[in-house]
């Protein structure tokens, strides 16, 4: 009975050996998995986390604690106007992995994340524009103003991050947030000044004109920029670099302001009323 009982007890040493292995390995994998998924951070590197540098475009680069208070122009230049753009998205081979321009998905809010692309000859319209636009995008309550105070009456726009002018996208709701007019078509008042002054119109304009003149491509991206929860965006990130030239042809990184001068916006529900 003893040799049994010695046999008995070397098996079942052996089968906690293999248990406590799997169960350190088991472990490994849970922290592994909440290590990519940002939820926990520890002091050894498990590598380079390739979902999260693939989705990283998609996330907001901008804190709008940063960005200075609106103070009468569309826009304020960041980064000394450089754009954040990686060596490998400044290259046409990158955005060839998805067809040359990619729409991030909504996120659990039903908001709109960034959107990105190569533009190019290829990317533009060839048809003419169908303006019947049914996406109501978050923070959607439009409300029709004096004129003199919003071009046309109407607050907002459905505004498309990366503009129907340059890759033809019209009804996405993955392209598309609730902008104020003035975020949308607020041009440069002097465009020989020096200074960068308009609002998403200006951009989209000076992208497509250096393409159609040019045939190069453009690494663009557009991200939208919201404070917490808020339904409404604070204002839009505007990146440009003209990749052929290696951005002498077009260089820029903005934050353009989803404001409308006269009215005053809440910025968690996307509701106005006049400013006293």
């Amino acid at each position: 009975m003893s040799r049994g009982k010695s046999s008995y007890r070397r098996k079942s040493s052996k089968k906690g050996s293999v248990g406590s292995i799997l169960a350190a390995v088991l472990i490994l994998v849970v922290l592994f998995v909440l290590n990519q998924m940002g939820l926990v951070e520890l002091p050894f590197d498990f590598g380079a986390n390739e979902q999260g540098q693939e989705q990283g475009t998609e996330q907001q680069s901008v804190d709008i604690g940063n960005i200075p208070a609106f103070s009468g122009y569309a826009c304020v230049v960041l980064n000394d106007n450089i754009p954040a753009f990686t060596d490998e998205e400044k290259t046409v081979a990158y955005y060839e992995a998805f067809d040359l321009e990619h729409y991030g998905e909504l996120d659990s809010l039903g908001r709109c994340t960034a959107a990105y692309a190569a533009v190019c000859r290829e990317t533009m319209p060839t048809e003419k524009r169908d303006f019947t636009l049914k996406t109501k995008p978050s923070g959607w309550i439009n409300v029709k103003y004096d004129t003199s105070l919003v071009d046309g009456g109407w607050l907002y726009n459905r505004c498309h991050l990366i503009g129907w002018q340059l890759t033809a996208e019209a009804d996405n709701e993955l392209n598309l947030i609730t902008g104020t007019r003035y975020l949308n078509v607020t041009g440069d008042s002097d465009p020989d000044d020096g200074k960068i002054e308009g609002g998403m119109l200006t951009f989209e304009n000076m992208v497509a004109d250096y393409v159609k003149e040019t045939g190069n491509h453009v690494a663009y991206r557009v991200t939208p920029i919201f404070e917490g929860d808020n339904l409404l965006a604070s204002g839009v990130q505007m990146e440009g670099w003209s990749i052929e030239d290696n951005g002498e042809g077009i260089c820029f990184n903005v934050f353009c302001y989803n404001v409308q001068p006269g009215i005053v916006l809440d910025y968690a529900t996307g509701e106005s009323r006049l400013a006293e």
